[in-house]
């Protein structure tokens, strides 16, 4: 396939537009991910204890029923009395008459456990921050479809830049004689470090 120079230009041009604010985003995260350990965080932690009432538990027989996921009922009770949002679909797991659910989302993990035979329900939130959220967004950590399918998207955004910036750099080299051996550093620095440090 032939490819002149305009449309080149103009695929490069349109990916840099379209991918801007996603490497700016993807690069300032990786550096955070990568200092992670040195950035404070302060977590908000709320816990609920509580218990159910007979009549919650009769709308909801996971032992008799075999379900993984809690009735409509305890669902609206939560969310009315303490305001906690848990999704109608979610899915959860029981073991020897208890109630496990876990509801990770980005920077945040929150589960819930009930005891079948008595009520007792536990529910712990714990919130670590914004940093962490940009986090997990940035590994498609606790996300959805539709965000796992924008990281792909854009990963081929950035490759097409990447490809379209490489063939500019080669039919312009010889008005830039600096291109190569800069384009040979750029290979040779990470190539170096992997081969005298990560081994």
């Amino acid at each position: 396939m032939k490819f002149s120079l305009g449309s080149v230009r103009q695929w490069h041009w349109i990916s840099a537009a379209i991918c801007i604010v996603g490497m700016l985003f993807f690069s300032w995260t990786g550096i955070t991910l990568n200092h992670a350990a040195d950035i404070p965080a302060k977590n908000e932690i709320a816990t609920i204890e509580t218990q159910l009432s007979n009549g919650l538990l009769q709308t909801w027989q996971p032992v008799d029923n075999d379900k993984n996921s809690l009735a409509k009922s305890i669902i609206e009770h939560l969310d009315e009395e303490f305001g906690v949002s848990i999704p109608s679909n979610a899915q959860g797991e029981f073991s020897d008459g208890e109630f496990y659910l876990a509801m990770p989302e980005p920077g945040v993990d929150a589960w819930l456990s009930i005891d079948v035979e008595s009520g007792e329900l536990i529910y712990e939130r714990t919130d670590r921050g914004w940093i962490s959220f940009f986090n997990d967004l940035h590994k498609g950590r606790y996300t959805n479809t539709t965000w796992i399918w924008f990281i792909d998207a854009f990963a081929v955004g950035s490759i097409i830049f990447c490809l379209s910036g490489l063939w500019l750099l080669i039919k312009q080299t010889s008005f830039r004689l600096s291109t190569w051996p800069y384009v040979t550093l750029g290979v040779l620095i990470p190539f170096i470090i992997i081969l005298t440090n990560l081994h």
